[in-house]
């Protein structure tokens, strides 16, 4: 989220409110996520403190700027004394800009939610069990600050490279059986700015690996480079069945889902199903939940749609009592696929959403 205070800084601020100490990993990464404003509780979960609602108030979405007027400048003051304070729609009218209203509205929405939850992880669960919406941008900023959570004192840099399927989307290409995954919003912006050359005819054209190019591979034998680019988002992910990254993103979906629903489950990639009794199944994305529906109720799919999917999972659940009746001891199969321009978008929340628990039968 930006704005975020040195950790030690952090920790002793936290720990004289009475909020809870952070414990520091041993490499220490993604410190714009706004981790390091947060405080955990006893499950580990992200206790959200004055401090991590500040930093929503000091994005550039709502900081004011030279033309807002006075209403919008006395409004955002006051939160930043005190963002847990009351905005009345009064207060809202009185702004001149209706983009600042509309931004504001989305803000203390937001900040309302997280408040009443008390945790992210709680915010975040309710809003997409229920189906609400707010900015991606929005969750995509809780889910870093949880994976980050999740990933505390991890120390495989290739794992955390693979947890950032969960919140940033990747351009995916497709050259000699190589799968490479790299960061799309980097991609763009380095193609426009010429950062990276050629990079995006590369890319949209001849679809050069990445190798080739100016971006690192990062793979089991250099996972420790990561420590160094956490915040440049600018090393590739090699998706390979039976690589080393694909191995690392099932190790991250694991994390995520125990994380959340303190569930343990294992996660493998598979090159086919071939299961008879194939009862239930989750698309990681869009497009590998629109595939996986049609080839379970047996409708034709293209040999071009097939080629954009990227990878097939097993998942099992250690305990079967937590499943649902008519599911408990089958595996539920995962799909993860690219769009006809190569944009991979996971969307976390189908873990969390659309798993056959027990409880929500």
């Amino acid at each position: 989220m930006g704005n975020s205070a040195a950790p030690d800084q952090v920790s002793r601020r936290l720990d004289k409110a009475g909020q809870g100490l952070l414990i520091e990993a041993m490499n220490d990464f993604w410190r714009d996520s706004g981790y390091h404003l947060l405080a955990r509780d006893s499950r580990g979960h992200l206790t959200v403190t004055d401090d991590y609602l500040r930093a929503y108030f000091r994005r550039p979405e709502v900081r004011p700027v030279e033309e807002s007027c006075a209403a919008e400048r006395a409004l955002h003051e006051a939160l930043l004394a005190d963002p847990r304070r009351p905005v009345g729609d009064a207060e809202l009218a009185g702004m001149a800009d209706p983009d600042a209203r509309e931004a504001y509205g989305y803000v203390l929405g937001l900040r309302d939610r997280l408040v009443a939850a008390g945790t992210l992880e709680k915010c975040y669960l309710d809003l997409v069990l229920e189906g609400a919406r707010l900015p991606s941008l929005f969750l995509d900023q809780m889910v870093q600050a949880v994976a980050r959570a999740m990933l505390e004192g991890c120390e495989d840099g290739l794992r955390v490279r693979a947890a950032e399927l969960l919140f940033r989307a990747q351009k995916v290409t497709i050259n000699d059986g190589h799968i490479m995954a790299a960061d799309h919003e980097t991609v763009e912006m380095y193609a426009t700015s010429g950062g990276f050359g050629t990079l995006g005819q590369l890319v949209t054209q001849t679809q050069t690996p990445l190798r080739t190019v100016e971006l690192d591979v990062v793979d089991e034998h250099n996972a420790d480079l990561y420590w160094s680019r956490d915040q440049s988002f600018d090393t590739v992910l090699n998706l390979n069945f039976a690589g080393a990254g694909l191995d690392a993103l099932c190790r991250a979906l694991e994390t995520w889902v125990a994380h959340f629903l303190s569930v343990k489950i294992s996660i493998q990639p598979v090159q086919q199903i071939r299961d008879q009794k194939w009862v239930w199944h989750v698309g990681l994305d869009a497009e590998g939940s629109a595939l996986l529906n049609d080839l379970y109720n047996g409708l034709e799919v293209g040999e071009a749609r097939l080629a954009r999917l990227l990878s097939l999972f097993r998942m099992e659940f250690a305990d079967p009592s937590v499943v649902a009746e008519r599911v408990a001891g089958r595996p539920v199969y995962l799909a993860m696929a690219m769009t006809e321009s190569g944009l991979l978008r996971v969307k976390p929340q189908n873990l969390l959403v659309n798993l056959p628990l027990a409880e929500r039968a």
